[in-house]
């Protein structure tokens, strides 16, 4: 393999990981990060002690505060910042000249949706409102179930590299190709994105049923199974109401492999989270969903789940779309019903889309 210039934006766990695992392949890899404590840890002792502590990082990977350098004369571009900030970060990279004249190309990490003043929007959408318009319907999304931290370990690992571009989608296939890495094509941007962004959601309830399940003699690993299937249910009704091509999308890594990783792996934040709405009683300190949100950083960690619930509610009530597990995380966190009520009121009915 020839080796690649690639800048990735973005030095949080995901970010990082993959940042390692093309500087292993020995690719040459500059991060970008807001924090310098990141940068010094990074540069001076091979390690992400912030993000993704106890992992030594290659040689091939340095890092810098300096946006504009990372982004400068790079043949690959990886966006990696929370959805939150996206669009304002990608601004500051605008007038790179590989940016402006699209020789650049670019991926993207970030999951989620994106607020605006039209209701929640799909990540690729916004930024390609943001960059030059030679990157219309040529972004790549790249998803899967990928925890970071056996990226990090090169433990193997699934990916979907989804673009409207075929020839950019191969491209990353090829960059992303190294040691622990396996990675296929989709077409489907839409479907992928949405994937990538509800499962989240399912996790957390799934975490919630866990804890539940711990003092409870109605539900056991056969209801978690029953969770799971309805939640790719919902995921796929989702995915459609919002303009998803490919039905085998939801049967792939980016659906079903991407939801069971999230919701079972003993790294995921999201079911982390359910289960402490249960054990630690993790609401008692907000007053509604608005409030978890504009307070989230008090949590210790980052729920996606927790976010994007809010945002699927919204996107459900604009296309007049049912989903009672999101819909019930939703009211869970807005604190109009109890987290273990919710469990016994879904649970002890058919599920809708499973009758």
């Amino acid at each position: 393999m020839n080796a690649k210039s690639v800048g990735v934006i973005g030095a949080g766990a995901w970010g990082t990981a993959v940042a390692q695992a093309l500087a292993r392949g020995g690719n040459t890899v500059e991060i970008w990060a807001r924090e310098q404590e990141v940068v010094d840890s990074i540069n001076l002792h091979h390690e992400n002690s912030r993000y993704l502590p106890k992992f030594q990082l290659s040689e091939n990977l340095t890092a810098s505060t300096d946006i504009m350098q990372v982004a400068s004369d790079k043949e690959f571009l990886i966006l990696a910042s929370p959805s939150l900030y996206l669009a304002s970060t990608v601004a500051q990279i605008l007038e790179v000249p590989t940016i402006k004249d699209g020789s650049t190309c670019i991926g993207v990490l970030t999951k989620g949706f994106v607020p605006s003043h039209k209701g929640p929007r799909l990540i690729l959408e916004t930024l390609e409102e943001v960059l030059p318009p030679v990157y219309g319907k040529s972004l790549v999304y790249i998803s899967g179930p990928s925890h970071a931290e056996e990226v990090a370990m090169g433990k193997l690992t699934g990916l979907i590299a989804a673009s409207e571009n075929p020839k950019n989608s191969i491209r990353f296939r090829e960059l992303l190709r190294v040691r622990g890495l396996m990675v296929y094509s989709s077409l489907d941007v839409v479907g992928v994105q949405i994937c990538a962004a509800a499962k989240n959601v399912i996790a957390v309830v799934f975490g919630s049923l866990d804890a539940v399940a711990e003092t409870s003699d109605l539900f056991g690993d056969n209801t978690e199974s029953l969770l799971l299937a309805a939640g790719l249910n919902e995921i796929q009704t989702l995915g459609f109401a919002m303009g998803a091509t490919h039905s085998e999308t939801f049967s792939s890594i980016a659906g079903v492999g991407d939801l069971d990783v999230t919701c079972r792996s003993k790294y995921g934040r999201n079911r982390r989270f359910g289960h402490e709405l249960i054990q630690k009683d993790l609401l008692a300190r907000f007053t509604n969903l608005d409030d978890l949100i504009a307070r989230i950083g008090e949590i210790g960690y980052l729920p996606e789940g927790a976010v994007a619930c809010k945002y699927i509610h919204q996107i459900c009530q604009e296309k007049g779309v049912k989903l009672p597990i999101c819909d019930g995380l939703y009211r869970i966190l807005n604190k109009e019903i109890a987290p273990i009520d919710f469990m016994y009121e879904l649970l002890g009915q058919p599920i809708l889309g499973l009758n």
